[in-house]
Order: structure tokens, then sequence, then C-alpha cells
């Protein structure tokens, strides 16, 4: 196990230098200008130069990024040029709310996705399994702009069960959850009916019927683990997504999570925050998916993270 972290450790620092140097060379090339943003349309070129010196912009890109690396070697991301405030700082004041709607949203995927992916498998063939997955490609095809909406004006504009958006109070966090989840459940009930489908048609599960076993038993105490597998792969995967922020949701309903940071740093051309927020969801990605490697092992030992060579 020490040995087969440590790997993942290394690979995950090369993995986000070179998600670090992709990403500042496109934001290097890109045409707007971060000293133009913050000067205003109104500055002298005087003026937007002294602000680009000041930025260190002027400078190569080598020593740009060669100063940038530093600084996150130090756990240091720089400062906002918008908000004028350490990253990290900002970062980390829009954590707590990027948690509660990931736990949330996940919560809700996971009920709602692994119900109907049940449903489907144990009545295979029939109109709840035609529903189901009709259900199902619905959610997964289904754009977060037009659900969240949806949502929005079924639920608060419409029959006014909960506030329109913002943040504080678990009325506020109701639609977003249940969007995004709702969004995600397709996926969990497409896997969950498949490998339900293949565990149910093993022996053992034939063996287990021979003994008499209930179908309640036999569904939740012999298959499910075992179909759960690929499930625990998919919340690592869901993890790194929400960590980096749902940023149409969030937009969408006001939630000031990561998601929202991130469209207005876009909009504000803020250089530092859009780095910071793809290292940040880069590491989230890479810290969810060795989760689910570490967790797999536990639901199933036939699985090994590592060989004994």
């Amino acid at each position: 196990m020490f040995i087969y972290l440590v790997k993942r450790v290394l690979h995950s620092v090369i993995l986000l230098v070179g998600v670090s140097m992709i990403t500042f060379l496109l934001l290097y090339v890109m045409p707007a200008d971060p000293a133009r943003q913050i000067a205003g349309r109104s500055a002298t070129p005087e003026t937007v130069a002294t602000i680009r010196q000041q930025l260190g912009l002027d400078q190569p890109l080598y020593i740009q990024y060669s100063r940038y690396l530093s600084g996150f070697a130090r756990m240091d991301l720089g400062r906002s040029y918008a908000q004028k405030t350490e990253v990290t700082s900002i970062l980390a004041s829009r954590l707590p709310a990027t948690l509660i709607l990931m736990f949330a949203a996940i919560s809700c995927e996971i009920l709602i996705g692994l119900a109907i992916g049940l449903a489907g498998a144990v009545w295979r063939g029939s109109s709840i399994d035609s529903s189901a997955m009709v259900a199902s490609f619905i959610g997964v095809s289904t754009p977060q702009f037009v659900a969240a909406m949806a949502m929005l004006y079924t639920f608060s504009v419409t029959l006014d069960w909960f506030p329109v958006g913002g943040y504080g109070r678990w009325d506020h966090l109701v639609l977003p959850a249940l969007t995004l989840g709702l969004l995600g459940a397709g996926w969990y009930a497409r896997v969950m009916r498949s490998m339900m489908i293949e565990v149910l048609s093993q022996d053992y599960i034939r063996t287990a019927r021979a003994k008499g076993a209930s179908g309640m038993r036999i569904i939740f105490v012999h298959a499910l683990r075992n179909a759960a597998i690929p499930i625990v792969a998919m919340i690592g995967i869901d993890i790194g997504y929400f960590m980096s922020g749902a940023v149409v949701v969030e937009s969408v309903f006001g939630w000031p999570g990561i998601g929202q940071l991130t469209w207005q740093s876009i909009q504000q051309v803020d250089i530092p925050i859009i780095m910071g927020v793809t290292l940040f969801a880069s590491t989230a990605v890479i810290l969810g998916n060795l989760m689910a490697d570490i967790a797999s092992p536990l639901i199933d030992p036939r699985i090994k993270l590592y060989s004994p060579r």
C-alpha cells in the first residue's frame, strides 16, 4: 500500500505540473489583456504598461511560468488581479459551499440512480425496466442549464416551494443538489442495471437461490456488493468533478461555490484564480480517483492495488 501511494503521489505531481504548463500556455496566448481589464477601457497606454509591469506580464513566458511554479511549490497561488486578495484565501472561502453541494448532489445521485438501476435489473424486460431506462436516458441527455432553469421555474417561480437562489439555509441547497443528482443519477442507474444483471447470472447467485435464500437477501447481501464496485469508481470521479465546481448549476442558483468563482474569473480574465481553480480541480480529480482505488479492495478483497512483485 505504501509503495502504491508513493508512486501515485509522484505521478500526481508530474500530472499537476503538466496541467499547469498547458493551462499557463493557453492563458498566455489568449487575446484578452488582463492589464487592460484591470485598468479599464479609458486608461491610457502608459497606465496599462505600468500595470503590466507591476504584474510581471511584460516578462518572457518562461520567467512568468517559473515564478508561478516556484510559488505553487510553496502553496502560493498568487494574488487575484480583480479582487486583490490571495488566491488560496479565495478558494478556501468558497470551499465549504462546494463541499456541501458535493455531498448533497452525490447522495442524490446514489439514492436515485441505484434505486432505478436495481428496479431495472430485478424486473428486467418489464415495463418498469423500460421506464427506468427511459428516465435514465433523459437524465444523461439533458443539459445542465436546461434542467436547472426547469427546476427553478417549476419549484421556485410557479410553486414557490423553494427560494430562487441563495446560500445559508437547507432550502437553498435542495434545488441545486437535486438538479445535479437527477442529471447524474442516469449514469449510476445504467451502470447499476448492467452490473446487477451480470452478477445475478453468476453461479454463486444460483447456489444461493438453491439454498433457499430470499430475493431481498440475494440482492442486497450477495449481489449488490459485487455490483457496486464500478459505482465506487464513479463516486471518485464525481468527487473530483464537484470539487472543481458545477459552473452552470452554481451560476443559475447563485450558489457561492468554486464553480461560480470560475465563471466570474473567466469573465474578468483573472488569470491567477483561473490557474488556481484549474490546479485545485486537477488535485481533486486525482484524490477522488485515489480514494476510489483504495476503497475498491475494501469492498472486494480480490482486487489488489499493486503487484506483489
